[in-house]
């Protein structure tokens, strides 16, 4: 084979591993704003204030006859979507291993999840069930669809790109969570001259997340290829717990890739919880308006293109995991910092927003390319359904302390502060963690800076 050749294929192979990359970056683009739309911005405050109108005399709703705070309803919806999750992740990311066609079941999760998106439009009165239902849906798909998207990540990044590669996604989904907020900022403080209400635009904010989802979810599912990584079929197990443990026990081969699951479980855990309840504290407990809410959020998809761009930079001179670390401590602060906020006052809430929007992206991006240099190839799937679990389908114990200690205190304050704990004991894990024998360990080459 001459050299010409030799060149010519590699040339291809790298445009079509952009190719792919490119297309993978819009799946970021596509659910994100479920993420910001839905999540952080409309649906707390707005499940929130159907479930009080459902509430008795005293306060409380009862679901299947359970009293609730009705202020509680929303927290424990993210937590029970959760519980969900952890069912179903396992077996997608072993059905997706074992038969190589993640592109359906990526398919299937994100379509179900835009669906139930786009029913919050039939969310009013006093039907806070079937707010807590589509919640439930929704959340436990879009977590199924980013197992199936992060384990793309190993197949279509080298390990000197994945940082970039990684950070680049995190910021495609940010700065498309900030273009459609815009958009939702003009539809809801402008709604009168819209002909609607201000119930009816928070809905259709609520809808147009679904159909954003569902549009853009097109192109990551025309560009990505689908790959037989083992041999042979077979069916993935029926039972997701059962599936679950057999991951664990694979992972008891590489107890330090355990070790960085259990530090990302903790101190994500504290992350997702931030990101669904900061609009329920606002509105709550600082009094803010929904227009001042959806600035501040718009603030924070803007700064975290930027810090997660930024953070990627840090990660090439100082490695992935010091500057994890240190965006841990800047929560820390932060977080502690939100318990002081005055009520009524939305330039100290902006501040507050900037602070966490220039770390949000850059700390998870990094995660994920750190776990992607610990998984053994050919297992992207699986060990990644046990990583979403950490980012998305573990993360039940944040909202459930969130919504416990306000049922017990009746204060968002002393809600909010308990969450401090998640960062300062994932930080303490993960120090201990060596990621280069981490590395080693899975079977894969260790980057030069990491």
């Amino acid at each position: 084979m001459g050299t010409d050749t030799v060149r010519a294929r590699a040339t291809d192979e790298v445009a079509e591993r952009r190719r792919e990359q490119h297309g993978w970056y819009f799946y970021d683009w596509a659910c994100s704003v479920y993420s910001t739309s839905v999540l952080t911005v409309f649906l707390g405050p707005y499940l929130t204030s159907v479930a009080k109108h459902a509430a008795d005399a005293d306060g409380f709703v009862h679901p299947l006859g359970i009293p609730i705070r009705a202020g509680s309803f929303f927290a424990y919806s993210v937590s029970a979507s959760v519980i969900l999750s952890i069912f179903v992740m396992p077996m997608a990311g072993a059905a997706a291993d074992r038969t190589g066609r993640k592109k359906p079941l990526l398919a299937a999760s994100a379509y179900l999840g835009a669906a139930a998106t786009t029913g919050m439009f039939f969310l009013d009165g006093d039907r806070y069930l079937l707010g807590g239902l589509l919640l439930v849906v929704a959340n436990a798909s879009v977590a199924v669809s980013m197992v199936l998207y992060n384990s793309y990540l190993p197949q279509i990044a080298p390990p000197e790109e994945r940082d970039a590669v990684s950070s680049r996604g995190w910021a495609f989904g940010y700065a498309a969570g900030s273009l459609v907020l815009i958009g939702n900022l003009v539809l809801f403080t402008a709604h009168d001259s819209f002909g609607v209400s201000e119930s009816t635009a928070v809905r259709i904010c609520l809808a147009s997340a679904g159909i954003w989802w569902g549009a853009f979810t097109l192109v990551p599912l025309k560009r990505l290829r689908d790959r037989r990584t083992t041999p042979g079929g077979g069916r993935a197990p029926a039972h997701g717990w059962r599936q679950l443990a057999a991951t664990v026990r694979d992972m008891r081969g590489k107890p330090l890739t355990l070790s960085f699951l259990l530090a990302y479980l903790v101190y994500n855990d504290g992350i997702q919880t931030v990101i669904s309840q900061a609009s329920v504290y606002g509105s709550e407990e600082l009094g803010l308006s929904q227009s001042t809410l959806i600035v501040a959020v718009l603030l924070v998809q803007v700064l975290a293109v930027g810090g997660a761009l930024g953070m990627g930079r840090l990660a090439r001179t100082y490695g992935a995991k010091r500057t994890i670390l240190g965006s841990l401590v800047a929560w820390t602060v932060t977080l502690a910092a939100g318990y002081f906020l005055p009520a009524g006052a939305p330039v100290w809430f902006f501040v507050l927003a900037a602070s966490i929007g220039l770390v949000l992206g850059g700390s998870q991006a990094l995660s994920r390319s750190l776990f992607s240099h610990l998984v053994p190839s050919g297992k992207e799937a699986e060990y990644f359904s046990a990583y979403e679990m950490s980012d998305r389908g573990m993360s039940w114990l944040g909202p459930l302390l969130f919504g416990l200690t306000y049922q017990l205190t009746g204060s968002y304050r002393d809600a909010i502060i308990s969450l401090v704990a998640f960062f300062v004991i994932g930080f303490a894990l993960l120090a201990r963690v060596p990621v280069r024998q981490a590395i080693r360990d899975a079977g894969n080459p260790v980057p030069d800076r990491i």
